[in-house]
């Protein structure tokens, strides 16, 4: 019995090891490091791409953190005056991860995932 054992320990070690590998290619939370125009103009796009229109993004997006939220814009009156109340409607949010050694922004109302070029991240 004690022979049998020491003919698995080998094995079940190795095993270990694969599983420790794999995991080291998942999606790890990243910030943008050193955001530069290609970096933010890859970033808007992406978001742009996202949603279908071109909305407003902040130069330190993704800088701090790697959760980017983007709310609706309240409902105009005729007048052209913001409509009062409460927005229900949640924020669309946003996910930067390192997927090895590319930024990945995740859409997380579909977890579809984009590429961002020209950009350097780092886990956070």
């Amino acid at each position: 019995m004690a022979n049998f054992a020491t003919r698995l320990l080998p094995g079940g070690l190795a095993i270990l090891a694969g599983c420790q590998t794999m995991a080291s290619g998942e999606d790890v939370p990243a910030r943008i490091a050193d955001p530069t125009e290609a970096s933010q103009a890859a970033l808007q796009q992406a978001v742009d791409s996202a949603l279908g229109t071109r909305v407003t993004i902040a130069a330190d997006a993704l800088t701090t953190s790697n959760i980017l939220s983007i709310e609706r814009r309240p409902p105009a009156t005729a007048q052209g005056r913001l409509a009062t109340g409460r927005n229900m409607e949640p924020p669309i949010q946003f996910r930067l991860v390192l997927s090895q050694s590319d930024c990945i922004l995740i859409d997380t109302r579909d977890g579809s995932r984009q590429a961002l070029e020209n950009t350097t991240c780092i886990a956070l």
